[in-house]
């Protein structure tokens, strides 16, 4: 069972791996700024892009919808 991630373990995590902000953006196709907000505590990630940043970060558990209709399906991140 994986604890949900306070934004301070969130960043300490990043560092860990060696990636900056920009970095864990791009990798995962999300908004740079977006990923910032959420670290800082300014969005808390309940719709949209925040929500799937927040997820990725492991900072909310939750489902990331498919981007497109072709796409295979919703990716499901449990942290418990």
């Amino acid at each position: 069972m994986t604890e949900i991630r306070t934004a301070a373990q969130a960043k300490a995590w990043l560092e860990h791996q060696g990636k900056s902000v920009q970095e864990f953006a791009r990798e995962h196709g999300v908004d740079p700024a977006t990923t910032y907000q959420i670290l800082a505590g300014r969005k808390k990630g309940k719709r949209g892009e925040a929500h799937k940043v927040a997820v990725l970060l492991g900072m909310k558990d939750g489902v990331i919808p498919p981007d497109t209709p072709g796409s295979k399906g919703a990716v499901t991140i449990d942290l418990y």
